[in-house]
């Protein structure tokens, strides 16, 4: 967990990729560099700032993908209303991940569960219908969320009553027994959604799927957007990418399969930017046990197996 440690508040500088902007021609160099002590420079704040702009954005829209009444509170006044002819990367895989959640959360059996992989302001547990006693943990930089926590509360945004929400702090140094003492069940159903979480290097996101590996039952879900930047092969072509993701999550128990943004946008009746896109939309399924699954299954062979002999030392 040393690259996700790194974004404690005792570092002074820190680099990050530059958010959400699409492909062009000519890649624009998209590295920052940023003191985290100053709100204004800071580029995780900026990062979350813009993507809850585009999110906006496409709630003004006549017909929007979805609705999130609460992204305006997080940005300026004066945000740019203008209405582009293709629906931005970002606000697909949003329509895609609300979606989603909602269907598995209402359709799988015990699924109670949800961890949100976020870059602080992911508005999801306030503006998603939830089924009840859903419990959320929202895994992001500490301070973009207690941030975004306050511009909520002042325009009165509020967890469904039947609902628990719970934030695990990017930071931690341990994110698996972060969630664990927080309540997190290794035994039981759950769903994993990555959007928006700050990710300096491919070594990070490796600790971010060896956490979901140890923690998700067998027959989870972890879906969401990954930056195209990680990849190592060259992203334009399909195969190498699917090979590259294959190898990828089937080194963590999960076997996983890419999302066309194309047909996505066909799907909701828009047409696709045109252009490749810096993030790639995928979903896994888990096919390991948890650690938890296997340390209860441990104990009940070891208690089947005294039992054996309690019953052969009777016999004697």
């Amino acid at each position: 967990m040393e690259c996700l440690a790194a974004l404690a508040p005792a570092v002074a500088t820190a680099i990050v990729r530059h958010p959400l902007t699409c492909a062009s021609n000519k890649r624009k160099n998209g590295w920052c560099k940023a003191k985290l002590n100053d709100d204004q420079d800071d580029p995780l704040l900026q990062a979350a700032i813009n993507r809850a702009s585009l999110r906006f954005r496409e709630t003004r829209r006549p017909d929007p993908l979805f609705i999130d009444q609460y992204a305006g509170c997080f940005g300026p006044h004066n945000t740019p209303m203008d209405i582009e002819r293709y629906p931005h990367h970002y606000c697909l895989a949003t329509k895609f991940i609300d979606d989603k959640l909602l269907t598995m959360m209402n359709d799988v059996d015990g699924l109670k569960q949800v961890v949100l992989l976020t870059d602080g302001m992911d508005t999801r547990p306030y503006r998603l219908s939830w089924p009840t006693s859903t419990i959320m943990f929202d895994v992001s930089p500490a301070k973009v969320f207690t941030e975004a926590a306050h511009k909520l509360e002042d325009v009165g945004a509020k967890i469904p009553k039947s609902c628990l929400f719970l934030h695990v702090p990017l930071e931690s140094s341990d994110i698996q027994q972060s969630l664990r003492s927080k309540g997190f069940n290794g035994n039981r159903p759950s769903i994993w959604a990555l959007q928006g979480l700050p990710l300096m290097t491919l070594t990070c996101f490796e600790d971010i799927l060896s956490v979901a590996s140890s923690l998700a039952m067998k027959g989870c879900v972890f879906f969401g957007e990954l930056p195209a930047w990680l990849a190592e092969t060259e992203i334009g072509i399909k195969s190498c990418k699917q090979s590259w993701m294959d190898k990828l999550f089937m080194g963590n128990g999960f076997r996983v399969s890419l999302i066309s943004y194309n047909e996505l946008a066909k799907n909701v009746g828009r047409e696709q930017a045109p252009g490749d896109c810096e993030t790639i939309l995928f979903v896994a399924e888990q096919l390991r046990f948890s650690d938890d699954e296997m340390e209860t299954w441990r104990r009940e062979f070891q208690r089947i197996e005294e039992a054996g002999d309690e019953e052969g030392f009777e016999e004697l």
